[in-house]
């Protein structure tokens, strides 16, 4: 059966569709007017190993806060429906990720519990056009819709750039160990309370 799922969320701030299938290849496709959030959830993709396409148009004229935040909320009322009852699945997942002299760890639990460490303490509060503050609001809203529970910690790094690199490549890998079948779980929920 195949795990995928398509949400669109209309508000008077946003206009925002979304698209994903877990068991895909990394095929990345965004039109979102946040060019830098395009680059970073292109690593979500790719490293994954997760499709995802997003449409959005939000106020922009007055900053991406609404459409980042959005695009966060959509993404995980998709990857809740895409992931669906979890028989089966590992549940956690986590990663380390270098680049350069930039280190990140992500590890997350497909709990059913909204909850996010974020400790990033980033070098600069620009990233060319980008606010930094804006990954926080990404990574809450996919949690609290998601019912994931995410700790992101970023361990070293001089490079703003680089910083927010390892941490969504990590989010990619972290999510992509968790949502893989467990062949010695079967069709069982991974939870001793019996539901996730």
């Amino acid at each position: 059966m195949a795990r995928s799922a398509s949400i669109k969320r209309d508000t008077l701030e946003t206009q925002i569709s979304v698209s994903i299938a877990l068991d895909g290849t990394g095929k990345a496709c965004f039109d979102t007017g946040v060019p830098f959030l395009e680059h970073m959830l292109d690593q979500i993709a790719r490293h994954g190993l997760v499709d995802i396409e997003i449409v959005a148009k939000g106020d922009l004229h007055i900053d991406a806060h609404h459409t980042v935040e959005d695009i966060g909320i959509t993404l995980g009322q998709a990857f809740s429906q895409a992931v669906g009852d979890k028989k089966g699945i590992r549940r956690y997942g986590h990663a380390y990720v270098p680049l350069d002299e930039a280190l990140s760890r992500v590890v997350l639990d497909l709990s059913g519990r909204p909850g996010l460490v974020f400790d990033v303490d980033f070098t600069r509060g620009m990233i060319g056009g980008f606010d930094v503050d804006l990954f926080h609001e990404f990574f809450q809203g996919f949690v609290n819709h998601a019912g994931v529970t995410l700790h992101v910690d970023n361990l070293r790094g001089s490079n703003a750039h680089h910083q927010a690199e390892t941490i969504f490549k990590a989010f990619g890998r972290a999510l992509r160990m968790a949502i893989e079948p467990d062949e010695r779980l079967g069709d069982v929920i991974p939870s001793t309370k019996g539901s996730l």
